[in-house]
């Protein structure tokens, strides 16, 4: 059991010259007649493939005005789906207007450090999405090189499947495949060799493209959030455990240790962990991009 819990999905605004299209654990997607999307990025925070009933403040302004950051940085290397941030001032920076996209059916993974997800798997087998790794390596460790491990796109409720790249080309087709990771890989190694030169270290991070109406492959959604990714502290990054951490991991440790019966709906946060989780995507943003949030 997983989702929204038993309120369903929260109601959102209307937005005169827009419909309402769709809500995701975090988004809400709306469309004009122009066929253009207005993408709204909203304060749920989702963990543990639930979203809390809780929101945390300014959430939604930081991943987007993060993620354009991140897209006019990497434009070079991958166009995006962007189409105008003139966007209504009831969604003033949380919003961006954007291409309909055909988005590929898999969640595009880069892991520079083996942790989360890929840990327990590489416990397990050795291997992470069907790629060996050397043996002893320790939760938190930096890999010998960026591997790319896909995932399967899983709806509100359910769990995203980490997949290898042989069942992630059945899905999508070999060339495309082929082209993603490669694009995956390089958007990572970048953004990395930035976040790095800001005193973090990026672990890993997940992308998604689509193909646009004239057949070209678009970045789309949210770029190096830290929804999206783990961002730790580089000066006091240590192989062998848990690392400061500039993401929702604080949240994900709080539920863990809370005793919350994940097959219920999750529980109010306390103020202090809303104020603490806050405050972590405020200081990514500063360390990032040098601006106060």
């Amino acid at each position: 059991m997983s989702g929204f819990g038993l309120a369903g999905p929260p109601p959102v605004p209307a937005i005169p010259g827009w419909r309402h299209v769709r809500t995701g654990k975090v988004r809400d997607l709306y469309s004009n007649d122009s066929n253009e999307i207005l993408l709204v990025a909203s304060d749920r925070v989702s963990a543990y493939d639930w979203v809390m009933p809780t929101t945390i403040p300014d959430k939604g302004a930081v991943l987007t005005q993060l993620s354009l950051f991140w897209f006019e940085l990497l434009a070079d290397i991958v166009p995006n789906h962007i189409i105008s941030t003139d966007v209504p001032d009831i969604v003033a920076d949380r919003a961006i207007i954007v291409q309909p996209l055909e988005m590929f059916a898999i969640e595009c993974v880069a892991r520079g450090y083996l942790t989360g997800s890929g840990w327990s798997e590489y416990q397990n087998s050795g291997a992470v999405c069907g790629q060996p790794l050397p043996a002893g390596i320790l939760d938190g460790s930096k890999l010998p090189t960026t591997i790319f491990t896909p995932a399967t796109k899983a709806e509100i409720g359910d769990h995203d499947i980490n997949i290898d790249f042989e069942t992630a080309a059945k899905i999508i087709g070999a060339g495309d495949a082929q082209e993603l990771k490669e694009l995956t890989i390089t958007l990572y190694e970048t953004a990395a060799d930035f976040a790095s030169s800001r005193g973090i270290i990026l672990a890993d991070t997940k992308f998604e493209f689509g193909r646009s109406a004239s057949g070209e492959i678009l970045l789309g959604d949210e770029a190096l959030t830290p929804d999206s990714s783990r961002f730790w502290e580089l000066s006091t990054w240590a192989p062998g455990g848990a690392q400061a951490s500039y993401d929702k991991q604080f949240l994900r440790d709080y539920l863990v240790s809370s005793g919350w019966d994940r097959n219920s709906p999750p529980p109010e946060l306390p103020a202090e962990i809303v104020e603490k989780t806050a405050r972590r995507y405020r200081e990514a943003f500063f360390h990032l991009t040098g601006s106060v949030f």
